[in-house]
């Protein structure tokens, strides 16, 4: 699984903020990392240099093999507390979208074709 980091000029997109998301997605992810073939991270400060509470955003999408995109996005005062929202929240997606599949044993319906 790939993980991809953007953030714009008012975020610290440091390597050490972009390791400890990475760090963290892996480990939240970890259950759906065989069926997943990248994950994108975008982190904005929505205010910039004003501030404010909750101004950080965080968006993850999560790319499942063969299927469509899941994007989630939270907002908080920190780009960490942000980051760890937005992956909370996209597990539960991802286990419901996944494990369905996997508990009823058989692919995703295809699309239908006319």
């Amino acid at each position: 699984m790939q993980v991809q980091f953007n953030s714009d000029s008012s975020v610290m997109g440091t390597e050490n903020v972009a390791e400890r998301i990475e760090a963290m997605l892996h480990s939240k992810l970890a259950r759906f990392e065989d069926r997943l073939t990248r994950i994108e991270v975008h982190v904005r400060d929505e205010n910039g240099r004003k501030g404010g509470g909750d101004d950080k955003a965080c968006m993850i999408e999560a790319r499942p093999r063969g299927g469509k995109p899941i994007g989630v996005t939270e907002h908080a005062s920190k780009v960490d507390d942000a980051a760890r929202k937005a992956a909370s929240t996209l597990a539960q997606r991802l286990e419901r979208v996944l494990g369905k599949s996997a508990r009823h044993g058989h692919d995703q319906r295809p699309d239908k074709v006319l």
